[in-house]
């Protein structure tokens, strides 16, 4: 999916290639999905004869600087990509346009001809994205929203430590939400959590200051290499979680065997020997009944089992809510928990809203639901099993007075 290293790369290559050169031809998709408030004539008209000035990128959204507004401007969305005819972009998976498919591609929402015979296309295949005409795109949503660029802003070490510290949900929620820092989507998270050694969800307040320096660098140092090499995975460090986090297939990353559960609503890839949960959170997981989890059935190797789907067949830990109902009875059997597997990633939320908001927060009191349930159902258990043991006792002693009494006739 495309994050900041995709769209920044994206970004170089109009740099490079566009900046000086006049649209002499554009033709825009009949999508209102994806092309948001203009026709697809109006949005014609007003490119053509504009010189392309610069290409700028805040989080996961990029826009083109005409010579006069309005100008441009793209939401990656799931799948969003440009494409240059006869230049090498970065590409990923998802956006699904191959270099012997039609040119533009069937997916192209945006295309424009440059005047030295230069061929641009913004394509969407899963039309999650969001193609606009603004006068500012940088004033008004959903750029104005984001919080600071991940590359371009970064917060020093002192204010990143006093942000986390006010910050009551799960480390892996506020990562992935835009207004707090943009750019960082759901791979990234994953990567910075593992090299930091920090559980996905951690509550940020609960982080000590070492934890905080510790993320903090790695954030840094990840999205810089990423976006030195233009996001081109096949340069990413051997060692990264990166190259053996996709499809939620069993594996190892440098021999420590990873896991996947939910955080932040997304699928979430860690390691559990080395991201550990720590404080109160590790005491509240040690005393929960074990996670139940759900095996999908299929598999294979095509696409779409490669993509990054949001997933709901791991219970997160130190989450699962149990039905409240009326107190057990009988033998007290703990009620089963249910798993709801989601095939379709189409259910995911788009990246460049905010993706947290509350869900460490929400397992912590699911944590005291769950707790509350199972010691009920224990104390449940134990007073069935003493007043079955005084009964039988009563019923003992009044057979060996019966058995006495016969004895004592009988002599």
């Amino acid at each position: 999916m495309p994050e900041l290293p995709e769209v920044e790369a994206a970004r170089r290559a109009v740099e490079e290639n566009c900046l000086g050169k006049k649209i002499k031809k554009a033709v825009i998709a009949n999508d209102p999905k994806v092309v948001d408030g203009v026709t697809p004539s109006d949005f014609e008209a007003a490119l053509l004869g504009k010189t392309v000035i610069a290409a700028h990128r805040k989080g996961k959204n990029l826009w083109l600087q005409l010579d006069s507004p309005p100008f441009p401007s793209f939401q990656f969305g799931m799948a969003g990509a440009i494409y240059i005819k006869g230049v090498a972009v970065t590409t990923y998976k998802r956006s699904a346009v191959k270099d012997t498919d039609e040119w533009p591609s069937k997916y192209s929402k945006f295309f424009v001809e440059l005047d030295d015979g230069l061929e641009l296309s913004f394509t969407d295949k899963r039309r999650f994205a969001k193609v606009r005409f603004l006068p500012d795109p940088a004033a008004v949503p959903p750029i104005s929203e984001l919080g600071p660029d991940a590359l371009l802003e970064p917060m020093t070490i002192d204010e990143f430590i006093d942000s986390l510290s006010k910050k009551k949900i799960a480390i892996k929620a506020l990562l992935l939400d835009q207004s707090y820092m943009a750019g960082i989507g759901n791979w990234i998270a994953d990567e910075v959590l593992y090299q930091a050694r920090i559980h996905p969800l951690q509550i940020a307040a609960s982080l000590s200051k070492e934890n905080c320096a510790t993320l903090h660098k790695c954030i840094n140092e990840v999205i810089q290499y990423a976006v030195r090499v233009d996001a081109e995975c096949s340069h990413f460090p051997l060692e990264w979680l990166f190259h053996f986090r996709w499809g939620r297939r069993p594996g190892k990353v440098n021999g420590k065997k990873i896991d996947f559960i939910n955080a932040g609503g997304r699928t979430t890839a860690y390691v559990p020997e080395l991201q550990k949960l720590i404080g109160n959170q590790a005491a509240k997981a040690l005393g929960e009944p074990k996670k139940r989890t759900t095996k999908r059935k299929g598999g294979g190797n095509g696409d779409d089992n490669n993509i990054d789907e949001p997933a709901d067949e791991k219970e997160i830990i130190g989450s699962e809510k149990l039905k409240k109902g009326p107190k057990p009875r009988g033998r007290g059997k703990k009620p089963t928990v249910k798993t709801k597997p989601n095939d379709n990633d189409d259910n995911e939320s788009d990246d460049n809203n905010a993706d947290g908001g509350g869900g460490g927060a929400a397992a912590a009191d699911d944590s005291v639901d769950a707790e509350v349930q199972r010691k009920n159902m224990e104390k449940a258990t134990t007073n069935k099993r003493a007043k079955t043991e005084k009964t039988s006792k009563k019923k003992a002693v009044t057979t060996r007075q019966k058995s006495n009494k016969a004895e004592k006739k009988a002599k």
